[in-house]
């Protein structure tokens, strides 16, 4: 072994007070394989070292919730013994480096995390930011990322049923893919990865290991400098036909008994999956190097702890268990190696050609892993920092019709058929809707239906955290109460800079003070997540920071899928109202609706003024009265208002249905504000019979009255156009951004 120098402590990505930990920890200095462990285990995308302490003020617990943040998913109770199972991740630096592999590497890791516990996944869903379309590297990178994650959820065989796609300056250095998988299963059949029974057999599954993906997780845990193209390696190579088989070898053995625990190999691959298994289960772990399988001749130990080779799992078997559990392995043509036992030492121990290579006490690799409380701005340093003051000279529009057309083709809000036509959102032939509010997607063989979103508006979140925080959570709950479900949970995916700013700390730790104070008054607990940061880049060509990016990923039950709401106009003739509670609670035409809205941006040129303010009360009426006009059957169409405002709402629902809007604006309120204001906690619905709908508004129910007295009607559902613009030409302008840019 060569003696560990400084600058090979730096290259693994420790800085000299956590090597001095390391010393401490040991006792010695670590030989490259104890060193390499814990640069690894030590990262940020591993330990969370500046990010746990905050993430423990985060609501997770309801009585709907299985099991919270800690697994490798969040669980949820769904009813009739059953429970979805559901988790987000990113996959940001290695989809940069390399679009495609990235990208698909992304989804195959997030679908062993579910079916990891027991859950055939059923549906996948996906948030993606990239920078400016006329940056040089842009199209690559999006054409790579599409099919990257297309042809890895396509060939695995899981319908994607729901995402999101965005564009910013702020993203030209460092794109966003973050992937997020829902699974179902039995709620008492469901595997969890702590590792106990002194001599039970540890067990490896899958591929073989190779040498692609060495230090990804470190990689992941620092910001991109002019050598991003050399980083290439550390990106895995995944391959879904062999995850298919490992996920029918694996749900075939769980419906044994004999599995005592069960852990995906992910970022850090067997070195983070067998950390976390002696760990949890309080125990340790002894490795024998020798019986690893192996595709490359001459493998380290070193090699085989830190590669992030895809499509690989870790067990822990009952005795005796083991040639039945080969037999299914070998029946599904995969690899199958008894590798190790369980310990009662509390230490990592390999072996390697008769000799010891490593043994770590497990404590400082992971519950004593460093932890730091990172100085933030305050709110008022931070609104200062990022020169956040309110909207003034605010503009008019002399053409809302022109207005809307522009923002329809605008790459903001263009039709995103380009990529999800690449996405199979109906294999398992269980999905009920896609590209609207949310997609859903039945439990198989029951009337209940999974609804799932993801949401966040980063443009708020950098103006305010704090309400920045608070809307991407209380956009989910609306977007699954508009196609009438219930919203149970929340993963997430927290996107940021480098946490060693205190302007990006003080971004993270407000955006979970909101984010966390909307779960709490929503019912809506965070039971999964993943936090990536250092999302900045010094390449040529690239920007600095992201724009804080807290994605989140919402799950909701509609109890039975005949009542599923969408959003497309149904009927000519329908009455079109505005549920806006806040507005007319609040009423004042002379305040700014339009700061930091799309129209301001696309239209103006300009990203200014503060995001707007969410009132979670009147959030969570509005979502319990909208749901309960879907139950009551008195409504044909809803969809909630977000992006470009009233008139954008319209405009998506009008272009679904392929029936135009006849509609008039509030007169006291100037044109531009009015239609393209971005104000909170608003729904556009139709209703088929007006008589009926008043009589429920005039009821209203236990807290639901604030919401119903904020309905307002707009108009009708009649003809082929929408504020003066003819559907046709809307559809052009929305089809014609991707189609012409990808056809450049």
């Amino acid at each position: 072994m060569s003696d560990i120098t400084p600058e090979i402590v730096e290259s693994h990505g420790l800085s000299t007070d956590e090597y001095d930990r390391v010393l401490h920890a040991l006792g010695r200095e670590p030989n490259l394989v104890e060193l390499g462990i814990f640069s690894v285990m030590w990262s940020e995308h591993c330990s969370y070292k500046s990010s746990r302490l905050h993430l423990k003020k985060l609501p997770t617990e309801a009585p709907w919730v299985i099991c919270g943040p800690g697994e490798n998913a969040g669980v949820i109770d769904i009813g009739d013994g059953q429970a979805a199972i559901f988790k987000m991740e990113s996959h940001n630096h290695p989809s940069y480096i390399e679009p495609y592999q990235g990208a698909a590497t992304g989804v195959g890791g997030i679908l062993r995390d579910v079916f990891t516990m027991g859950a055939r996944p059923v549906a996948n869903a996906n948030t993606l930011r990239f920078g400016r379309p006329e940056h040089p590297k842009m199209q690559h990178l999006v054409k790579g990322v599409v099919a990257g994650i297309g042809g890895y959820g396509n060939c695995v065989g899981v319908p994607t049923v729901a995402g999101e796609t965005n564009f910013h300056p702020a993203y030209d250095g460092n794109i966003l893919v973050n992937a997020m998988t829902v699974g179902v299963a039995d709620s008492d059949k469901i595997f969890y990865s702590a590792a106990t029974g002194v001599g039970n057999p540890i067990v490896y599954v899958g591929s073989k290991t190779g040498r692609d993906g060495i230090h990804g997780a470190t990689m992941a845990s620092a910001d991109f400098g002019e050598d991003s193209e050399e980083k290439r390696p550390t990106v895995q190579v995944g391959d879904p036909f062999t995850e298919k088989l490992l996920i029918e070898a694996c749900l075939e053995l769980m419906a044994t008994d004999a599995i005592v625990a069960i852990q995906d190999m992910g970022a850090a691959g067997l070195t983070s999956s067998s950390v976390e298994m002696a760990t949890n289960g309080k125990a340790g772990i002894r490795l024998d190097m020798n019986k690893v399988p192996c595709r490359e001749e001459g493998m380290t130990p070193y090699e085989m702890m830190l590669s992030e080779s895809q499509e690989r799992m870790l067990m822990v078997l009952k005795p005796g268990k083991e040639a039945m559990a080969k037999a299914i392995f070998k029946k599904w043509e995969l690899d199958f190696a008894v590798i190790g036992e369980v310990t009662d030492t509390r230490h990592m121990v390999l072996e390697f050609n008769g000799e010891v290579v490593c043994d770590i006490p497990l404590g400082p690799l992971a519950a004593d892993a460093p932890e730091y409380d990172r100085p933030y701005l305050s709110k008022e340093e931070y609104r200062a920092w990022a020169d956040v003051k309110p909207l003034e000279n605010i503009p008019e529009s002399t053409d809302v019709g022109a207005d809307l057309l522009k923002l329809m083709g605008s790459p903001a809000l263009a039709s995103r058929r380009w990529i999800y036509e690449q996405y199979d959102s109906q294999v398992m032939g269980d999905t009920l809707q896609t590209g609207a509010d949310a997609g859903v997607v039945r439990v198989h063989g029951t009337k209940k239906a999974l609804a799932i979103t993801t949401d966040c508006t980063p443009r708020y979140v950098y103006a305010d955290p704090y309400e920045g925080g608070k809307q991407a959570i209380a956009e989910a709950y609306r977007n699954l109460c508009a196609v009438g479900a219930r919203p149970l949970a929340v993963t997430n995916c927290l996107n940021f800079a480098n946490p060693q700013r205190p302007e990006i700390m003080a971004q993270f730790v407000h955006a979970l003070d909101g984010m966390g104070r909307a779960c709490r008054l929503l019912d809506f607990p965070i039971v999964s997540g993943n936090v990536s940061l250092y999302n900045e880049s010094k390449a040529t060509g690239g920007g600095s920071a992201i724009l804080p990016t807290p994605a989140i990923g919402g799950v909701g039950i509609i109890d039975d899928y005949a009542k599923m709401m969408t959003m497309n106009f149904k009927a000519e003739g329908d009455a079109i109202y505005l549920l806006a509670p806040e507005v007319w609670a609040t009423a004042n035409p002379n305040r700014s609706l339009v700061g930091r809205s799309l129209w301001l941006k696309e239209i103006h040129g300009r990203e200014e003024g503060r995001a707007p303010h969410v009132d979670l009360t009147l959030e969570k009426h509005s979502g319990e009265f909208v749901r309960e006009l879907i139950d009551a059957g008195l409504v044909n169409a809803v969809h909630d208002v977000s992006d470009g405002g009233i008139a954008v709402a319209l405009a998506e629902m009008a272009l679904a249905g392929g029936l135009g809007a006849d509609v008039q604006p509030d007169p006291d309120y100037p044109a531009g504000r009015w239609w393209f204001g971005e104000d909170q906690g608003r729904y556009i619905v139709t209703v088929p019979d007006v008589e009926a709908f008043q009589q429920q508004l005039a009821k209203g129910t236990r807290d639901a009255d604030t919401a119903a007295s904020g309905f307002r009607r707009l108009g009708v559902v009649s003809g082929d156009s929408v504020l003066g613009v003819s559907l046709s030409d809307l559809r052009e302008a929305s089809e014609s951004f991707f189609r012409d840019w990808m056809e450049a």
